[in-house]
C-alpha cells in the first residue's frame, strides 16, 4: 500500500472524538479552582437583587446561613466577603469593629461551615463616607501611611473573627509588610495574604460599585490603582509584595490582562496566582446571553478555561455557582 501524499494529519488525529480531546488537553477547569464572592449588608431584612449583575445580591445576615449552606453543597471551596455597613465615617471606622458586619458574617460562616474558607477582602472603601481606599489628607489625596495603621486594625478584627486568609486591595505601598507585621505580632503567623498585587484602574469594576456601595464621592482612584496601559510596572508590584511578604498574587480584572497573569506566573514560579473575573465581564457575558447572542455556559466556561491556561491558580468569578452545576 503506497503512502499518503498527503502531509501527516497527525493534530486533527488527536481532536478526533471527545474522549482523545480529553485525554490530551493540557488546561482543566474545576470546582476546586473557583471562589465565590459574596456582598454582605448591614441592616438588611432580607436578600436585595444587585441590578447591574444578574442573579447576584446584597445578602442580609438572615440569609446567610442558607446561602453557605448551598455553597457547600455545590462543593465551592472558598468565598470572598465584601461588607457593606450602615454607618460611614471619615476613618472607615466600622472596618475594624469587631462587631461589624463583616465580623458577624465572618462568625456566622464559621459556625455554619467550618470547613469552608473564609477570605476577606481588606480596604477602607466601603467603610469611608468618601468612597476612597484609606484617610484622606488636606489635598484630597489617600494618605498612604496613615492608611497603613487602619488596615493593620482590621486584619486582625478579621482574623480574630474566623478568616482564614486576608487579602488587601486598596492597592497601598507598604501594605503587605504592615498586615504581615500586625498578624505576627498578634499571633497569627499561619494567616496568609492573598495580596491584590495587580489591580488596574479599570472599566470593568462598574457593576461592582453599586454592588458594594464604595463609588467614590469625588475624584477617582488612579493615583493608587495601576494604568492599564503598564506592564513591567505589575511586576515591580508583584516584586514589592513578594519581598514584604505575600503568600498568594492577585490580578484584576482577568480576561482584559491575560499577558499579566501569564507574566507573573513565568516570573514567580510556584507562587499562587489568582485571577478576579471581575462585574464587568461577568456582566457582559449575562447581557449577551439574555440578547440571545451568545451561549452563556459556553462562554463562560471559555472565558474562565481561558484564565486558567494564562496561568491563573484560583478564580474568583461570579459564575461559581453555575460553574458547579455545570461541572457537575
Amino acid at each position: 500500500m503506497m503512502a499518503s501524499q498527503f502531509p501527516s494529519t497527525r493534530l486533527r488525529r488527536l481532536r478526533y472524538n471527545n474522549k482523545i480531546r480529553d485525554l490530551v488537553r493540557e488546561h482543566e477547569l474545576t470546582i476546586n479552582d473557583v471562589i465565590y464572592p459574596l456582598f454582605i449588608k448591614e441592616g438588611l431584612e432580607k436578600k436585595q437583587a444587585i441590578s447591574a449583575m444578574p442573579g447576584q445580591y446584597q445578602l442580609s445576615l438572615n440569609d446567610l446561613t442558607s446561602e453557605i449552606k448551598e455553597i457547600v453543597a455545590l462543593k465551592i471551596p472558598a468565598v470572598i466577603l465584601f461588607g457593606i455597613p450602615t454607618h460611614k465615617d471619615a476613618t472607615g471606622s466600622e472596618a475594624h469593629n469587631d462587631h461589624g458586619i463583616i465580623q458577624q458574617a465572618i462568625r456566622l460562616i464559621k459556625k455554619t461551615a467550618p470547613e469552608l474558607l473564609v477570605i476577606t477582602d481588606v480596604c477602607c472603601c466601603e467603610y469611608t463616607r468618601h468612597g476612597h481606599c484609606g484617610l484622606m489628607d488636606d489635598s484630597g489625596i489617600v494618605d498612604n501611611d496613615q492608611t497603613l495603621t487602619l488596615l493593620q486594625k482590621q486584619v486582625i478584627s478579621h482574623v480574630k473573627a474566623g478568616a482564614d486568609v486576608v487579602a488587601p486591595s486598596g492597592m497601598i505601598d507598604g501594605m503587605v509588610a504592615a498586615i504581615r507585621h500586625a498578624l505576627d505580632d498578634a499571633g497569627f503567623q499561619r494567616t496568609p495574604i492573598l495580596s491584590y498585587s495587580v489591580k488596574y484602574a479599570s472599566s470593568f469594576y462598574g457593576p461592582f460599585r453599586e454592588a458594594a456601595e464604595g463609588t467614590p464621592q469625588f475624584g477617582d482612584r488612579r493615583s493608587h490603582q495601576m494604568d492599564p496601559g503598564n506592564g513591567a510596572e505589575a511586576m515591580r508590584e508583584a516584586e514589592l509584595d513578594v519581598t514584604e511578604g505575600a503568600d498568594m498574587l492577585m490580578v484584576k480584572p482577568a480576561l482584559a490582562y491575560l499577558d499579566i497573569i501569564y507574566r507573573l506566573k513565568q516570573q514567580f514560579t510556584g507562587l499562587p496566582i489568582c485571577a478576579y473575573h471581575v462585574s464587568g465581564e461577568y456582566s457582559m457575558i449575562k447581557a449577551a446571553a439574555e440578547k440571545g447572542w451568545i451561549n452563556e455556559q459556553a462562554t463562560a466556561l471559555e472565558s474562565l478555561l481561558s484564565i486558567k491556561r494564562a496561568g491563573a491558580d484560583m478564580i474568583i468569578t461570579y459564575f461559581a455557582k453555575d460553574v458547579a452545576r455545570w461541572l457537575g
